[in-house]
């Protein structure tokens, strides 16, 4: 019998402007990040970082992609969003979504959007709003 394994990934979009001081911004909050330890619930090597300048295939909006996958991460989600809402308090942000996938309860959608479009660093309260789909539910082997 394996352990409950749960998948968490999504991404974080900064508005369609190009500066590069606010992009070294955000590439700092990541890599302040802990490395991988199986301890923390975010870390560095779970994010996908694009280049500093803009290349093919980065046009305006600068997209940072994320994922792993833990072993029932949902008994500690309440700490796993604060970690991650955390990163997004010093980060340059338009909008930011995270998918949790579970095998007991389904797929769970977070969505964070920025007052007046934009979220600057150290700036103050976060939302988010939640949204749920049972896709599975127990399979019996």
């Amino acid at each position: 019998m394996r352990d409950q394994e749960s998948i968490v990934y999504g991404c974080i979009k900064d508005i369609a402007d190009f500066d590069l001081q606010q992009r070294r911004i955000n590439r700092s909050a990541i890599f302040s990040l802990p490395k991988a330890d199986g301890v923390e619930f975010i870390y560095q090597e779970m994010f996908s970082v694009p280049a500093l300048l803009p290349v093919l295939g980065n046009y305006q909006t600068e997209v940072v992609h994320f994922g792993t996958s833990y072993q029932a991460i949902e008994y500690e989600w309440a700490r796993w969003m604060r970690s991650f809402e955390k990163l997004l308090e010093k980060m340059y942000w338009h909008s930011a979504v995270v998918h949790l996938e579970t095998e007991l309860s389904g797929i769970h959608t977070f969505h964070w959007q920025a007052t007046n479009n934009r979220h600057l660093p150290d700036t103050g309260h976060l939302s988010v709003r939640c949204e749920w789909i049972r896709e599975r539910g127990l399979v019996s082997a």
